[in-house]
């Protein structure tokens, strides 16, 4: 075969490796420079590498001219780099998934994320103004004596804000216990034909709607929005990223598509579960500031909402930008 034949023959096969190289490689704008790149599914590289040796070896027994030559070489050994480097150590990869993998995840499920938010945002606002509204309103939902347990949590005289009694480190374990089953309670009602996420939403929003309005009517706005305004940047996103997991899961199971039910909820499932892994983090980090920062009662009003409008950017900016390059993916 001429060498003008073999390279019209191969050269799209080898530029799609180059391309997913330097995806790879954290080059989003270089792998989507060529506008003939029909991309390389990570499955396919394996057999995508093989094929390459051999070009490379053919191209050497032919004797085809030495830049086509290095040009595979080079091709073959980022490749050999890429697919036959040591793995990370374990905490490195925990660390480059809750900051790059996760949120790149939580963009790709956008649409139910977004469906997810409207769900738990709307009925958190109209409960919130309905309290204001009707005060009575707030014992549909809570018993007299939940009212005013919750009312003494705020107290000008409670030592601790948020709580009656324990200490930071045991209301720190009561904590994770307590969001971390809620939000994985969120994702698995998924399976309860789709219905279990839309109303685990709806009722955690009318909740928090309801007891704001309750508070803040109640003339005990300004402890309780000094507690909950730090730890809120964590741990409702979570609440409603685990909605949209949840979601994505009853969505698997009611309409599949082309797949098979079992292989739409297996699919659906595994990127579920990655999901849950970034919400508990985000659980266990709202955990550690509602015990160990929130409950703060002496903490001047300026200074929490300051430290909580820098943890709210944290948290969209971590979200918006984090893990960019897994976008090209």
């Amino acid at each position: 075969m001429r060498q003008e034949h073999f390279i019209q023959s191969h050269q799209q096969e080898w530029a799609d490796f180059e391309q997913w190289l330097d995806a790879r490689a954290g080059n989003p704008k270089r792998a989507r420079a060529d506008s003939g790149w029909r991309g390389l599914a990570d499955e396919d590289v394996p057999a995508a590498y093989r094929r390459l040796c051999q070009h490379l070896g053919l191209a050497r027994r032919r004797g085809y001219s030495q830049q086509l030559r290095e040009r595979l070489q080079v091709l073959m050994q980022r490749g050999h780099a890429v697919m036959y480097r040591p793995p990370l150590p374990r905490w490195q990869r925990a660390f480059e998934f809750i900051l790059a993998d996760f949120p790149a995840l939580v963009r790709a499920e956008r649409g139910v994320m977004l469906a997810a938010l409207g769900l738990f945002v709307l009925p958190l606002v109209l409960s919130f103004v309905a309290v204001q509204w009707q005060p009575e309103l707030i014992h549909t939902l809570m018993r007299p004596q939940q009212v005013a347990e919750m009312e003494a949590m705020y107290a000008k005289a409670a030592e601790k804000l948020g709580r009656d009694s324990g200490t930071d480190l045991a209301m720190f374990g009561f904590y994770i216990f307590n969001n971390i089953s809620i939000g994985l309670r969120t994702y698995a009602s998924g399976l309860v034909a789709g219905v279990g996420p839309v109303l685990a939403i709806v009722f955690n929003g009318l909740m928090i709607g309801a007891v704001a309005g309750h508070l803040q009517a109640a003339g005990l706005g300004d402890p309780f929005w000094r507690f909950v305004c730090g730890h809120s940047a964590f741990e409702l996103t979570a609440i409603v990223i685990a909605g949209g997991a949840g979601l994505r899961l009853g969505l698997a199971l009611l309409v599949p598509g082309r797949r098979r039910r079992v292989d739409a909820l297996l699919e659906d499932g595994r990127r579920g579960a990655k999901l849950c892994l970034g919400v508990f983090a985000m659980l266990l980090l709202a955990a550690f500031i509602e015990a160990f920062w929130s409950s703060i009662g002496w903490m001047p009003a300026s200074v929490k909402y300051s430290v909580a409008a820098l943890l709210w950017s944290v948290v969209a900016l971590w979200l918006w930008r984090g893990g960019q390059d897994r976008d090209a993916r």
